[in-house]
């Protein structure tokens, strides 16, 4: 189950790429850490190394946007899908986590 990003998502992550003057290959890094009032937190970055032959990393590509999960994330983030929204509601990307149990009411963090 790979990690999927939405219309409007992948509109805004291009925007910004190109605003921050990063090159077209440039992967979109989504991860996991300890935190936030729920117990984990989402990290969303650019990355733009190359995998080393030794990286447990997954890969994906969604709307033509290579995404890269580190493994212990991916546990968390299986099926998950990143939107964006823009009203206002709250600005900002939204991860639509099929595996979270609970969410703070932010958003930014869940619970399994």
């Amino acid at each position: 189950m790979a990690i999927k990003i939405s219309d409007r998502a992948a509109k805004r992550i291009r925007e910004i790429r190109e605003a921050e003057n990063r090159p077209d290959g440039c992967k979109l890094r989504i991860g996991v850490a300890g935190g936030g009032c729920s117990g984990l937190s989402y990290k969303i970055d650019f990355d733009e190394k190359e995998p080393d032959s030794n990286s447990k990393d997954q890969i994906f590509e969604s709307q033509g946007i290579p995404v890269v999960v580190d493994m212990r994330s991916f546990l968390y983030l299986a099926g998950t899908e990143l939107d964006y929204s823009d009203g206002l509601q709250g600005k900002g990307f939204h991860f639509i986590n099929p595996n979270a149990s609970r969410t703070c009411s932010c958003g930014e963090s869940f619970a399994v």
